[in-house]
């Protein structure tokens, strides 16, 4: 059953998007090399319990931590763990809230020291990947139109789209219909009413589309081994645009100074 929100819930969600969104950037402040990704994981459950929320991620269908923490070649649900991030490597942080009955889910994949430019290349056209699928969800569009446009940017850059992972609604449960992929032809899929509330999420690959489940039965690694990376946000299908409840600006605010 694929839900639409009142303005009264869409609050709610705006609010735990805010929250992720602000996690997120709390996190790229403490991204370097040398860093173990579980010391990620700790700073973000301390922020979102200081901020009223538990951590959407914990304990859902058994996951053990707070966020998803993804490196190089592991496209999404990573464990933090007490590897050291490396110059070079490129991490995806997936992170959730849970708050006034609601969640709030969002995802960045960052760069971390000097990455090779083929890599950035990868984490910009993910980027404007998504922006691209957000620009296509509008009122009367369906879901295909969405992952027409991811696919459809991702392919002509050279990069293929994960097919076995997709987007999702989002509400009082983490995963909500409709599944949103990151591929799929323009007039296909449900219809996007406005008050729909959905994550859209590509997952690019630098070689192969194809991926496997790793031996600790969470971590989806490529099957060739290149580069992943993987970029969410949450959206209320509106007539004519999109309104986004997650913002990257925190992020990008915290990179640019720390850049400088």
């Amino acid at each position: 059953m694929i839900n639409i929100r009142t303005e009264e819930e869409i609050e709610l969600l705006r609010q735990n998007n805010e929250l992720v969104s602000q996690t997120l950037a709390e996190v790229a402040k403490i991204i370097r090399p040398g860093i173990a990704t579980r010391v990620l994981d700790r700073r973000a459950e301390e922020f979102i319990r200081d901020h009223g929320a538990k951590p959407g991620f914990l304990g859902y269908n058994g996951f053990p931590a707070s966020l998803c923490v993804s490196v190089n070649d592991t496209v999404v649900h990573g464990i933090p763990s007490g590897y050291e991030l490396r110059d070079g490597d490129i991490v995806s942080v997936d992170c959730g809230t849970y708050m006034h009955g609601y969640y709030g889910d969002s995802a960045f994949t960052f760069g971390v020291g000097e990455v090779p430019p083929a890599v950035q290349r990868l984490l910009e056209v993910t980027r404007e990947s998504l922006e691209l699928g957000i620009e296509a969800a509008v009122e009367d569009a369906r879901v295909g139109h969405i992952g027409h446009a991811v696919q459809a940017y991702a392919e002509r850059n050279g990069y293929t789209v994960v097919r076995e992972l997709v987007g999702h609604g989002l509400g009082r449960n983490m995963h909500e219909d409709p599944e949103v992929p990151n591929y799929g032809l323009r007039g296909v899929g449900p219809k996007l009413r406005a008050g729909m509330v959905i994550c859209i999420e590509p997952m690019v690959n630098m070689g192969s589309k194809n991926v496997y489940q790793d031996s600790d039965g969470w971590a989806i690694r490529t099957r060739d081994g290149k580069p992943s990376a993987h970029f969410e946000k949450a959206v209320v299908i509106r007539s004519g645009k999109a309104q986004q409840l997650t913002t990257f600006a925190y992020i990008d605010e915290v990179l640019q100074r720390l850049n400088n």
